[in-house]
């Protein structure tokens, strides 16, 4: 129960990568955490990839940002829907502006960008939007976990297992 007393989010929109939603959602419920699925809309059901279907909580219009401690920002094409929606921009940078982690796989790098937050962040994403985060600013590594203050990412799900060790470890240090 490390993350006890902890709240955690983890971002939905249509078309997430299905493993990148299940397994961190799964992992923060196993390690204690009030866990969230915060959407544009509240109580809507949104569909993976792969026909998993996920329904949120919160709208980010409704989460607190000073509540959680943590995001998680699943992939897929779900991140490009996400970042049209500008509750959900906003959120990922009221988070980050107040040091809560920001853990991004895969796709997940195209809503911190364009949030704005990853001017110098050194990152790591799925290497087909390695160029959209290195004009966004950041330093992009082809690395497993990359840890850069309170943003986390890496690259795929075969990721997942040292990503979710990494963010539920740093998520307890806060």
């Amino acid at each position: 129960m490390e993350l006890k007393g902890k709240k955690a989010m983890i971002l939905v929109e249509q078309m997430y990568n299905d493993y990148e939603f299940i397994y961190p959602y799964y992992r923060l419920l196993e390690s204690g955490a009030e866990t969230y699925v915060v959407g544009p809309e509240a109580d809507k059901k949104y569909p993976g990839k792969e026909g998993t279907q996920a329904s949120s909580n919160l709208s980010a219009a409704q989460a607190d940002p000073q509540a959680f401690s943590v995001m998680v920002i699943p992939g897929g094409y779900a991140p490009d829907h996400m970042r049209r929606h500008r509750a959900m921009v906003d959120l990922v940078r009221e988070m980050y502006g107040q040091g809560k982690i920001i853990a991004a796989i895969c796709h997940a790098g195209w809503l911190p960008a364009s949030a704005g937050i990853l001017k110098g962040k050194k990152m790591t994403s799925f290497f087909a939007i390695k160029d959209d985060l290195i004009h966004a600013g950041a330093q992009w590594v082809d690395e497993e976990v990359v840890v850069d203050g309170n943003l986390i990412t890496s690259r795929t799900p075969d990721d997942l297992p040292a990503f979710m060790r990494t963010v539920i470890a740093r998520t307890r240090e806060l």
